[in-house]
Formats: structure tokens, C-alpha cells, sequence
């Protein structure tokens, strides 16, 4: 194999974060940039001997391009084949899956999740180890380390390869073989889930609706959906994916879901609502006129699992970031199964899979997901709850209420103030640190302090230490407030403050978060000052 060895200078921001390198397009066109990135992953590693890279993306402007580039690379570091999807195009748990079945060396997913796309937006991309699930922060921290001093990457002298065509190429001893991004995946949701009763559940009438947010999902979406479950044509919205996601931001909330939204609130609402985002691994569920947190939607996933087919044996464990609410801990408690408390970022919850401890996971980010692939997974998601509706055959509010009923209802919201200036969000985290000390014992309303810290985590597989991923104020009756910078932006920060209180009284479980949690709001407020040290009167999104 041929190939150039070109010089080039480090750049100084190609640290990656949770879900991988996140900046702004343009950024990434920089002359030697995304290569300069592509190499520190390849110099890392111990790549051996006829190992097969997967690879594909969101479909987002500067996927395609960005992967002939990547083939180059690949080719030039000893790759012998590359797997990718049709297009360009994997959804993040279906990269995760091809990964896991075809046992590739990992795999480098192009995706900025559910960040807006196009020519004047963001672009990602991230490495996937072996076992299908993002890179631990060993290698993460390696990669940045060594991205600080490469001088020079790797180009194959190869001609572009044509993707969109399925089948193999072969040129000068390495392969690139173009696979069909959707039937894998397809075929492993069949396996978990009973279509046959989801089928007969649509016979009776029942109704769905699911946004695609014109995102990768869309495919997926009319094989699952359509075809192999006879759902309706109308049962989907936003299919056709686009680079820049319609025009769209392609994040399932309340906020930019709104088509969606309108769509379950009104007058004719269908009986069941879900959407996905960019890359595919996260997932809203709404019934009529109602809308079931990600938290709550763990937990009842959690409490249901044994009804479905994939899942009928039981469950080792579950496993939540820290902000999530504990409603889930609640039905481990139940089942006497263990629940772990972990930061946020889905790697965290590799290991613990890897090991056998769990088997479902969740985040209140709207991400759930199980052993079936290391990644979260948004139609995964929207299928075990129409495999759960199919089965009970109550609707989404009924089955909640009822949950709510027997283990309690957390109340829980996240409020985001979005595009902060770095600096006055982190002078708000600042503030509560410097405060926290004094605020034990004291008195708001009526919530007394009982504890607060920065929270940390030892990973019990690995022993790894993960420090600063939250700053805690916990009341004595159970009650929280979570304040936490999120690095999943490209411009500025999004500072995210976490509110939880237990309602064990099923008289106030049917009204609206915000109103029960009135109170904690304000005390959240006061306590971070956020309103004086950055001037934001309200969130950018609630959820």
C-alpha cells in the first residue's frame, strides 16, 4: 500500500469529551484538522494484523466527506478493510451492533448527536472500541495526549470510494465493503422483541406517531415501523434525512419536538408518541396529552422488562447516570437487583455491562438502552415500550399512574439555560462550590440541607476514578438539586440544574412537575445565583 506521510502542526482543542469531538464544521475543515484528529486515534492504538474498521455517521453535512478521508487513513495505518454503511450512513446503536456482530477492531462513528447540522453547525466524531461501546477515558486522555504533539498523518494513494453502492472494493490489497446500515440492526430488534403481538396490536386500531426529526433514524423507522410491523404510513413524520436535519434541531424534547408535541396534545391525538435524534440513540415517549420523563421511562422499563421476549429472563442489574432521578433504584429495590449510580456519558456503563452486572441503563438526557449493544438506543427504546403496550393493553398515562401508584412518583425536571459565555457559567459553579460548605443544616422553605458535594465515582470493574461531574445539594427527606455543566455543546456552555422531590401521595401525582417542584426552582435559583451572575431570566428548554 502506498501512501503520503504529510506533515502537520498540533492543534491545541482536540480533547475529547463524553461522546466523542465536537466542534463547529467549519472547524473541522480546517486544513489537516480532522486528520490530525483521525491519526491520534490510529497512532493509540495496537492495530493488528487484517483488522476491519467500522464506520459510518448521521448523515450530517461533512459525513461523506469526512469518510473518504478516513478510508485514506485507515488504509495507510494498516487496516485491511473498512465496513460502511450505505451512504455513509449508521445510527450510533447500529454502529455499536455491527461492531459487536462482525467483531471489527471498533469503529469511528461521524455524528454531534442531537446538535443542529449543516455547513454553519456541528460535526463529531468519536472511536468505539471492541466491545461496541464509546472509549474509556484511558484512551480518550491518550488520544488528546497524543493529538497535543503529532507532526505528521498518514494518506493512502487511493481514489475515493463509492459508498453508496453495496457490495466490495478492493484496490491495492484493502477492502471497503458497503453494508446495508439497516437490515443488522432490524434483524436484532426482531430477536428482542415480540412482533407478532405489536403487529395485532395495530390491527386493533391503535395509533402511533414517530418523528424522525429528519435524522438517521428515518430508515430504520419505515423498515421496523412499515414493514416489518404493519404499521400505517401516517405512523411516521420526518423521515427523509437531511445534512441539515430540515433546517431542524434534531434533540427529542419537549422544546424542539414541538411538530411532534402539537401532534400528541391535541384533539386527535394518536394513542402512543416517540421521537429519536441525530445519530439515533436517544428517545422521547409521549401517550395523549401526556408525557413520560426519561427517568420515569427507565424505571418502568426496568419494572416491565420480564413481559418482554428479550427480557423474560430477568435482569442482572440496572445502572443510571447521577443526575437521573431514583425512581429506578425504587424498582431494584423491588426486584432485589443491583442499581449503580454513575456519571454521565454512556462508558461508564460499559464496563458494568461487559461484566455481566447489568443488563438495562439509563439517562435522564433522554437516553435508555440495554446489553444488547454498548451504546443507547432510541428505537430499542420506542419498541420495548409498544412491545409493553401490546402485552398490558392500557394506555402510556394509565400504565405510569399505575407505577406511580405502587412505587411512589419522583418528581423530577431539568431545566437548561443553553449558549451560557463559558465564563459566567463557570463562575455560577464556582459560586457553589465556595458555598456549599456553609449551606449543610440550613433551611429553605421546607427543605433542610442535609449534604452536598461534588460527585465522584470509582468504577468497581476497573477501579478507574472519575472526579467534578456534579455538584449535589441533597435534603434530608430525600430531596435533590444537581447543578452540572454539560459538554455535549460547541459554542459556549449549557449549565444544567436537576430538580427531584418523592411524592408518595397518589392525590398529587397527576400534576405537572412544575408546579410541585415551584419551590425548589426558586431555592435553585437562589442558591447559584445564576439570574444575577449571567442574566438569564428563564430556561432555554424544560424538560
Amino acid at each position: 500500500m502506498k501512501f503520503q506521510t504529510i506533515s502537520t502542526q498540533p492543534f491545541s482543542d482536540q480533547k475529547p469529551g463524553t461522546s466523542g469531538l465536537r466542534k463547529r464544521v467549519k472547524v473541522f475543515q480546517h486544513p489537516h484538522y480532522l486528520e490530525n484528529f483521525v491519526q491520534s486515534i490510529f497512532d493509540t492504538l495496537e492495530i493488528p494484523a487484517n483488522a476491519t474498521l467500522t464506520l459510518g455517521g448521521d448523515g450530517r453535512y461533512y459525513n461523506r466527506v469526512a469518510i473518504q478521508t478516513i478510508i485514506k487513513i485507515a488504509a495507510a495505518n494498516g487496516f485491511a478493510k473498512v465496513m460502511v454503511g450505505q451512504g455513509g450512513i449508521l445510527s450510533t446503536p447500529a454502529a455499536s451492533h455491527v461492531i459487536r456482530k462482525y467483531q471489527t477492531f471498533g469503529g469511528i462513528i461521524l455524528s454531534a448527536s442531537h446538535n443542529p447540522g449543516g455547513p454553519d453547525n456541528d460535526f463529531g466524531i468519536k472511536y468505539n472500541t471492541t466491545n461496541g461501546g464509546p472509549a474509556p477515558e484511558k484512551i480518550t486522555e491518550a488520544i488528546f495526549a497524543k493529538s497535543k504533539t503529532i507532526a505528521q498523518y498518514r494518506l493512502a494513494d487511493i481514489p475515493d470510494m463509492d459508498i453508496d453502492t453495496l457490495g466490495t472494493q478492493k484496490v491495492n490489497g484493502f477492502t471497503v465493503e458497503v453494508i446495508d446500515p439497516v437490515a443488522d440492526y432490524a434483524d436484532l430488534m426482531e430477536s428482542l422483541f415480540d412482533f407478532d403481538a405489536i403487529r395485532a396490536l395495530f390491527k386493533t386500531g391503535f395509533r402511533m406517531k414517530f418523528d424522525a426529526m429528519h435524522a438517521v433514524t428515518g430508515p430504520y423507522a419505515k423498515e421496523v415501523f412499515l414493514n416489518r410491523l404493519g404499521a400505517d404510513a401516517s405512523s411516521v413524520m420526518n423521515c427523509e434525512a437531511s445534512e441539515d436535519f430540515g433546517g431542524g434541531h434534531p434533540d427529542p424534547n419537549l422544546t424542539y419536538a414541538h411538530d411532534l408535541v402539537e401532534i400528541m396534545y391535541g384533539d386527535d391525538a394518536p394513542d402512543f408518541g416517540a421521537a429519536s435524534d441525530g445519530d439515533g440513540d436517544r428517545n422521547m415517549i409521549l401517550g395523549k396529552h401526556f408525557f413520560v420523563t426519561p427517568s420515569d421511562s427507565l424505571a418502568l422499563i426496568a419494572a416491565n422488562a420480564r413481559i418482554v421476549k428479550g427480557y423474560s429472563g430477568g435482569i442482572a442489574g440496572v445502572a443510571r447516570s447521577m443526575p437521573t432521578s431514583a425512581a429506578v433504584d425504587k424498582v431494584a429495590q423491588s426486584l432485589d437487583i443491583p442499581c449503580y449510580e454513575t456519571p454521565t456519558g454512556w462508558k461508564f456503563f460499559g464496563n458494568l455491562m461487559d461484566a455481566g452486572k447489568v443488563t438495562l441503563c439509563g439517562e435522564e438526557s433522554f437516553g435508555t438502552g440495554s446489553s444488547h449493544v454498548r451504546e443507547k438506543d432510541g428505537l430499542w427504546a420506542v419498541l420495548l415500550w409498544l412491545n409493553i403496550l401490546a402485552i398490558k393493553r392500557q394506555s402510556v398515562e394509565q400504565i405510569v399512574m399505575r407505577h406511580w401508584l405502587q412505587f411512589g412518583r419522583n418528581v423530577y425536571s431539568r431545566h437548561d439555560y443553553e449558549d451560557i459565555p463559558t465564563d459566567e457559567a463557570n463562575a455560577v459553579i464556582q459560586h457553589l462550590r465556595d458555598s456549599m460548605p456553609g449551606l449543610v443544616g440550613k433551611t429553605f422553605g421546607q427543605y433542610k440541607v442535609a449534604t452536598c458535594d461534588d460527585f465522584s465515582y470509582t468504577d468497581p470493574i476497573d477501579g478507574s476514578v472519575s472526579t467534578k461531574q456534579g455538584l449535589r445539594v441533597l435534603f434530608e427527606d430525600g430531596s435533590r438539586i444537581v447543578y452540572r455543566l454539560s459538554g455535549t455543546g460547541t459554542e459556549g456552555a449549557t449549565l444544567r440544574i436537576y430538580l427531584e422531590a418523592f411524592e408518595p401521595d397518589s392525590a398529587k401525582h397527576g400534576l405537572d412537575a412544575q408546579v410541585l417542584l415551584q419551590e425548589m426552582i426558586q431555592i435553585a435559583l437562589q442558591l447559584s445565583q445564576l439570574k444575577e451572575k449571567t442574566g438569564r431570566e428563564k430556561p432555554t428548554v424544560i424538560t
